[in-house]
């Protein structure tokens, strides 16, 4: 069995855990700081549950991008990200993976109803990264939404995060 849980990533001067947007969220850890005051915060969740909050709310009390990446059996991630000025979206990095998790919708949707496509996954993950004060290439980010979690999903959304420029591999 593969991991299940949450990453939550975002930036700020104080550990994202004092702010009010996560002060609910108990059993998180620190598992990396990187420049210019990013975060990244795991919450292992074996049952598939749990909540970490809103990080519509967390990205506006910290004033710059945030997002949460959800692991499913280190098969699949979804993605949920927000910005204070081009606000919120969400897809999927293993999209094949994460098809399978969605095949006994018994609504017949699709992988593309639930997630934005990667060509559009990759348009706001630039515009999400520019507002952190990054310019990143489109290609990359393409490559990563089109890839297989391969070694896991995990090490996919951390490959994820070194295109936007938050935390290097």
């Amino acid at each position: 069995m593969g991991y299940w849980g949450y990453y939550v990533v975002g930036r700020s001067d104080v550990p994202l855990m004092e702010l009010d947007a996560l002060s609910q969220v108990k059993g998180m850890t620190l598992c990396e700081r990187a420049a210019d005051g990013w975060q990244v915060w795991e919450y292992p969740s074996e049952d598939g549950g749990g909540d970490v909050g809103n990080m519509n709310r967390l990205a506006e009390e910290t004033g710059a991008p945030a997002l949460f990446g959800y692991v499913m059996d280190s098969d699949c991630v979804v993605v949920e990200a927000a910005a204070p000025e081009s606000g919120a979206w969400t897809t999927c990095l293993a999209r094949d993976a994460m098809a399978g998790y969605l095949g006994g919708n018994e609504d017949g949707l699709t992988v593309d109803d639930y997630f934005l496509e990667p060509g559009d996954a990759t348009e706001r993950a630039v515009a999400w990264a520019a507002e952190s004060g990054r310019t990143v290439p489109e290609e990359p980010l393409l490559d990563v939404f089109t890839a297989d979690a391969d070694p896991s999903a995990e090490m996919l959304f951390f490959r994820f995060l070194d295109r936007l420029g938050v935390v290097p591999m």
